[in-house]
């Protein structure tokens, strides 16, 4: 599967650098014409932008207002038409899921007897994932965070993620865990060059912890402890999911918003979200606009700041506080605009 993928991706490559020369060609000709009649460029031109299939006309050719390095980097290949949607959104950031086994049993994700699990000759191998992920950093992947499951189950996901970063071109490599077992392997973590920590949390309190788990109470001081180092050996800031439930953890919000008054913590609240086996009906799901309204009460200047460009979450932050707060709104409110 791997050696058709590549195979796949290496013609698109192939086609696309075709293209784009093609383009080239043709945007650089009328410019040099002109130039040569009259010294300025008076010109409009069609430009290929950033190898989609859309075109824009300006004024001024684009190899003009580009950087020396911006120009390196255009010749190379312009991004990937196999990460391109048809809304001509760039796609550069890449989940990699290390496994589907979990050393919890959250109420909300899996049935409490687990799921059951592929065979082992379904899943990838640590190679198998080194390759793919070169092949995505190759079309243009800049971030690759890697899930589970749990990913820390996996022997082996300090060797991965120091293997990740040594691939040129990937900027960002992080992570999601529930933190019961991150304490131990933060320093070699850090240490290979893991660049972000997401922290799923879903209570403050031991006994609803035990209860939404299915695991003993003792694990949440771990997750605690887990989200203190991350913060002391420098991530910056460290992300904590919460999926509120009403009647479960929802007479916790405030308590989650306080967690970033001292300390760069985003707190991410996540609607709570259908899946196969975990009982959801919209009773239990508060929307986002409920929880801003229990925030706002408290914090009446609890304000919008700026998210970046294709955040999955929107951030809002309480003044005078060191971290923020994020809404993920997948039921009440899609990110998605289209």
């Amino acid at each position: 599967k791997l050696i058709l993928l590549d195979s796949l991706l290496q013609e698109i490559k192939r086609e696309e650098k075709k293209k784009y020369i093609s383009a080239r060609k043709a945007e650089l000709s009328p410019a040099d014409s002109t130039m040569k009649k009259s010294g300025k460029i008076i010109q409009q031109f069609t430009l290929l932008n950033s190898g989609l299939n859309s075109s824009q006309s300006f004024g001024i050719p684009r190899r003009f207002l580009k950087s020396a390095q911006e120009r390196r980097k255009e010749d190379i290949l312009p991004f990937s038409h196999f990460l391109t949607d048809l809304h001509g959104r760039e796609h550069d950031y890449l989940r990699i899921s290390l496994t589907e086994k979990c050393n919890l049993r959250c109420s909300y994700c899996m049935p409490e007897e687990g799921v059951d699990l592929s065979p082992r000759s379904s899943l990838l191998s640590t190679d198998e994932i080194i390759k793919l992920a070169r092949i995505f950093v190759e079309e243009g992947v800049k971030k690759i965070r890697l899930t589970g499951g749990e990913p820390l189950v996996r022997p082996d996901v300090v060797d991965i993620v120091r293997s990740l970063k040594s691939i040129p071109g990937l900027e960002t490599v992080g992570m999601t865990t529930n933190g019961v077992a991150l304490g131990r392997r933060l320093s070699e973590l850090r240490s290979a060059g893991l660049d972000a920590l997401n922290i799923s949390l879903d209570t403050l309190v031991p006994d609803k912890f035990e209860f939404v788990s299915r695991r003993p109470k003792a694990a949440h001081a771990k997750v605690l402890s887990s989200i203190q180092k991350s913060l002391d050996i420098g991530y910056s800031p460290v992300k904590v999911n919460c999926v509120l439930m009403k009647g479960l953890n929802d007479d916790e919000i405030l308590d989650f918003v306080n967690l970033t008054r001292d300390r760069n913590i985003d707190v991410r609240f996540i609607e709570y979200m259908p899946f196969d086996g975990n009982k959801w009906n919209d009773k239990k799901m508060m929307p986002f606009q409920d929880i801003l309204g229990v925030i706002r009460e408290e914090h009446p200047h609890f304000r919008k700041i700026e998210d970046a460009p294709n955040d999955t979450s929107k951030g809002y932050r309480v003044p005078g506080f060191k971290g923020q707060v994020g809404f993920i709104t997948s039921m009440s409110n899609n990110f998605c605009g289209t």
